[in-house]
C-alpha cells in the first residue's frame, strides 16, 4: 500500500488537527517530525521531507499550510525524487508571518506529478484567487472547499474523511506510478477540470 507522508505546518499539527487524526487512524500514514515547527527553516524541512521520500519511494505527500509550501518547493527543486502524487491543503503565503518569510516566494514551476490543491474562500493565510493561480501554475486540480478558514482544528477540521477521499482519488488517478515519466522528464497534460466544492 502506498505510504502517505503527512507534512505539518507552522507549530505542528497536534490533536485534534486532521493531520494528527489521519496519522492515528491510517496504518499507511506517517506524520513527519520536522524538528522545531515553531521556528521552521526551509532547508531543514526540505531535507527532512526528501529523506523520508527516499526511505518510502512512490509515496503520496499530504501537506497542510507551511507543509504544503514545503512540498511545493521540493517538487519544484528536487524533480528526481520518486513521488506518486501530492495533496496540498490550504498552502500558506510565507510572506504572511515573520516566522515563515524564510521560505521565500512560492514556486511557479509545473509539478511533474499529479497534485490536488484544496483551497478555502476565507483562509487568512492565502486568498482564494492566489490559490487558484498557484493551482494553474503547478498543474494541480483545484478543490474549492468553501468557507473553511485555514482548514485546521481552529476551523473545525479534526476528523476529516473528505481529506482521505481526496487522497484516494489521487491514488486512483495514479494507479500505475509514473516512474518512467519522471525518469524521462515528460510532463502531464494540463488538467482542465473546474473547481469543485467539497463539504
Amino acid at each position: 500500500m502506498t505510504k502517505a507522508l503527512i507534512v505539518p505546518g507552522l507549530d505542528g499539527s497536534p490533536a485534534p488537527h486532521w493531520q494528527d487524526w489521519w496519522a492515528r487512524t491510517d496504518p499507511n500514514a506517517m506524520l513527519l517530525d520536522m524538528g522545531d515547527t515553531g521556528r521552521p527553516v526551509r532547508e531543514v524541512w526540505e531535507a527532512t521531507l526528501a529523506v523520508h521520500i527516499m526511505a518510502h519511494p512512490d509515496s503520496i505527500l499530504v501537506g497542510h499550510s507551511l507543509g504544503a509550501v514545503t512540498i511545493a518547493h521540493l517538487l519544484a527543486r528536487w524533480p528526481g525524487l520518486r513521488v506518486r502524487a501530492a495533496l496540498l491543503v490550504a498552502p500558506a503565503d510565507p510572506g504572511t508571518s515573520d516566522r515563515t518569510r524564510g521560505f521565500g516566494a512560492l514556486p511557479r514551476e509545473r509539478f511533474d506529478v499529479p497534485a490536488t490543491l484544496v483551497a478555502s474562500r476565507n483562509d487568512p493565510w492565502m486568498a482564494f484567487d492566489h490559490s487558484r493561480q498557484l493551482a494553474a501554475h503547478w498543474g494541480a486540480d483545484l478543490h474549492d472547499i468553501g468557507h473553511a478558514g485555514h482548514v485546521n482544528a481552529a476551523s473545525g477540521f479534526g476528523p476529516w474523511p473528505a481529506g482521505k477521499a481526496l487522497r484516494d482519488d489521487l491514488l486512483a488517478r495514479t494507479a500505475r506510478p509514473g516512474v518512467l515519466r519522471r525518469l524521462f522528464g515528460a510532463r502531464p497534460a494540463p488538467l482542465s477540470l473546474p473547481a469543485r466544492r467539497l463539504a
